[in-house]
This record gives C-alpha cells, structure tokens and sequence, in this order.
C-alpha cells in the first residue's frame, strides 16, 4: 500500500535541490520532483508522470467493499494506478508474496484506498539508471482518524511505453498502526537516539562503487555491523523508527544490532541505481524472527526487503518494514484488519 518511517532527509520542503538529471525534457515531472538524477528516456518520463498522477490524484469515493475485482478496476483511481502498470506486471508489498496481473493488483489498490482515501505522495529523490527507476516519495494519509506522513521508496523495473513490469515497495508499516490501534507493538528501535555531542560533519564518504556491492550483501546475511559501518563512516542514518537521523557510530551501531539481534536476514542482490550524487541498493529475501511469540509454533521466514539510499552531504537511510521483525503474520494480518475496519 504505502510508506516506511520518517527520514528527515526525505522530509519535504526542504532546501532546493541541484537537479542531476540528463536527457529528455519531461518538465511536468521534474516540477513534481525533488531532486531526480539519471538518464531521463520517453520510457522513464512516461512512468514518472503516471507515477506523479496518481500521487496527487483525489479519490472522490472510495471503491466499494462489495465490488467484484473487475468492477474495482473501473474506478477512476484505480485505472489511474493500473496505468502505471503492464498488464501482466508483478507487484512486491511489504510482508507479502507478489502480486501479478491487473485484477489482482487493481483489487490491492482499491483495498488501500478504502482505508486511506486521502492518500497523497509528492516525489523526494528519484533515481533512473536504465530500465530501473527507484521512485522516493512523501506519503501522507489519515489512517481511522490520525493523520501520519512517511516515506517509502518505489523501486520499479520498466518495459515498453515505460509501464512497469515488476514493482517492489519499500516502508514500514509499523507508522500506520504505531499510534493507531492500542495493541500495536511497541517500535522496535524504541529508544535508540544520539547521546552526548554529535561528531562534527566530516567530507562525504566515497561513492558506492558496484564491485564493494558482494561484500555489502554478506554483511547484511550475516549481522556484521562493523563492515556495514565502516561503508558509512561519517553519514547520518535515517531509518524507521528514528525520530532524526543518527549521527554518532555508538548509536548507529545500536541500531543494527537492534535489527541482528531480533531476526536473521536472508536476502539476494535486487536492483541498484546510481546517480550523480545518489546511489540506491535493493536487497531483498526473507527474514525470520529468533524469538517466537507466544501460542505461535515456530517462526516462519517472512518475505522481506532492505533499501539502502547513500545522498549527498553523508545521507544514509534505510527503508524496510518492522512488522515482520516485530510480530507473526498473523498478528499482522490481525492488525491490518482492525486497520481496515470503520
């Protein structure tokens, strides 16, 4: 459906930003963008405006529950979303197996704005590197009356007329049901913050370079937070469950071992976009949980994904969904339906 938690470098608003973007002119969806970097083909302009669309497109009424899946699709918004699709494109969501074709697509989207009808995204940091495209975005929406603001990152793969063929989304989804409903779990990086006198800012670390790309998916594999540091000496780490970005090792390295010491990660090289300044790297696979929660027989692996986007000025920031690390899937599902529920 939607967005991971907040990172201040994805915040909107913020200073102007050097565009680093080459190719064709696509001015509609540059102004809708924050910074966007890359090469710019008709393919990737017309994904962009689709994208963009819908963002900013308003619901009137929402589909209706009892619809059939082909009558779903007839709604406006929802075409408007499958425009951006190919017909026989396969979509990724948090915690969830993929999703392929346009009626069952269509019917996930008609779900999502039946509970957030307001839902509204602007572009952030938009990244094409040939057939890839990894789509920053600002989501905003009131979920049973509390309004929340996220981001997530859309990574997509685009085929002919630049309609994407296969979609994974990034965010956590812990923020939708955090200050929603009074059973929500607690967060888990609840507590980690900065503490004492942040380091001064130092030069930007060197650029992600393609062949350190390897060694980087091993650390994830196996919890070394030191090797995943050492990349990032000197950035700021964003993530969920951060109310700012951290800036010192100590509470950068909390954070990691907070993750490693709840779930075990089994993740493959996904896509990976570089731009001028900004490199995005898709990890995605499984995880699955070290401790069981109760009445649940044993923990099962849980599809799961990791975005990782190093920006300029030492930006750092992580975009994976808690939920799976925290809880079962069927607690979640429990959640989502209470979500969902008037």
């Amino acid at each position: 459906m939607m967005g991971v938690t907040s990172s201040a470098a994805a915040l909107p608003g913020g200073s102007a930003r050097e565009l680093g973007a080459t190719g064709v002119s696509c001015a509609e969806a540059r102004a809708g963008i924050e910074r966007l970097e890359g090469r710019i083909t008709p393919n990737v302009c017309a994904f962009l405006e689709r994208q963009l669309a819908f963002g900013r497109m308003a619901t009137g009424t929402p589909p209706s529950a009892g619809q059939t899946p082909q009558e779903a699709v007839t709604h406006p918004r929802v075409a408007a979303y499958l425009d951006i699709f190919d017909p026989e494109a396969t979509l990724w969501e948090a915690g969830s197996t993929p999703k392929t074709g346009r009626l069952v697509i269509g019917a996930a989207i008609a779900g999502s704005l039946r509970m957030v009808p307001d839902l509204y995204y602007t572009g952030t940091d938009v990244v094409a590197d040939g057939g890839t495209v990894m789509f920053g975005q600002w989501n905003t929406a009131t979920v049973k009356g509390h309004k929340v603001a996220y981001p997530q990152v859309a990574r997509n793969v685009l085929g002919d007329e630049g309609r994407t063929i296969q979609a994974r989304r990034y965010y956590d989804r812990h923020v939708l049901v955090r200050d929603t409903l009074p059973n929500a779990p607690k967060g888990l990086f609840d507590g980690i913050a900065d503490h004492g006198t942040s380091p001064a800012r130092r030069s930007a670390p060197a650029r992600v370079t393609a062949d350190s790309l390897p060694a980087r998916l091993a650390a994830w594999n196996t919890g070394d937070t030191d090797a995943l540091l050492r990349r990032a000496a000197g950035t700021r780490l964003a993530g969920p469950g951060l109310a700012k970005p951290l800036a010192t090792k100590a509470a950068k390295q909390a954070y990691l071992k907070r993750l490693f010491g709840k779930a075990d990660l089994n993740l493959k090289a996904g896509q990976v976009a570089f731009g001028t300044s900004t490199t995005y790297i898709e990890w995605h696979g499984t995880v699955t949980r070290k401790h069981a929660t109760a009445g649940e027989e044993q923990n099962q692996a849980v599809p799961f994904g990791i975005v990782e986007r190093f920006g300029p000025d030492g930006q750092w920031e992580l975009y994976f969904d808690t939920l799976p690390v925290l809880t079962d899937p069927a607690t979640i599902n429990n959640l989502l339906a209470q979500l969902a529920t008037p």
